[in-house]
């Protein structure tokens, strides 16, 4: 526990998102998600590493059949399994300037997807360097640097169960 409060010295002020807002985030869209693929045929692709933690909860708060797969951003030329016909879901963490998931878009529904949706638990829409929606949306935030919950700065802190601002001191 000393070192998690450690972790949390290197938080500017008060929390962004505590870990029982992410809960309750992460149950409704859950929800959503099962409502919007029931019947289809749905594969679930978590973006590693960052979205892991979001990835696990979100898949056990939908109510659904799904096959799952995995992809390091270096990879997505070629890791994922055949996708042809498949209503896909990719989990993400973060999504900032949307180059990489937009590329990623394109290129999975080149290899025949029925479908493609994005979900990702915090959205940086000021960022955007090109037009890409995202369907399922956690918490949209400002343009700061953050951490927890699966996000990191220099591989650290992604295991604090709330998401806070990483001071500048710790990153400059």
């Amino acid at each position: 526990m000393s070192e998690q409060r450690k972790m949390y010295a290197d938080l500017k002020d008060e929390l962004l998102i505590t870990r029982d807002q992410i809960a309750v985030r992460v149950k409704e869209m859950g929800a959503e998600i099962t409502r919007d693929f029931e019947g289809k045929d749905l594969t679930v692709i978590c973006i590693l590493k960052g979205a892991v933690v979001f990835f696990v909860d979100l898949i056990r708060e939908i109510d659904l059949p799904m096959t799952m797969d995995f992809m390091a951003i270096s990879s997505y030329g070629s890791a994922t399994k055949p996708i042809n016909g498949k209503d896909v879901l990719i989990i993400e963490d973060i999504v900032d300037s949307g180059m990489t998931l937009s590329f990623l878009k394109e290129n999975l529904l080149s290899r025949g997807a029925a479908s493609l949706h994005i979900a990702t638990l915090l959205d940086k829409p000021e960022r955007r360097r090109v037009p890409l929606h995202v369907d399922y949306s956690g918490f949209t935030i400002p343009d700061e640097f953050v951490v927890g919950y699966g996000l990191d700065y220099a591989e650290k802190y992604r295991n604090l169960p709330d998401i806070g601002v990483l001071r500048p001191e710790i990153y400059e």
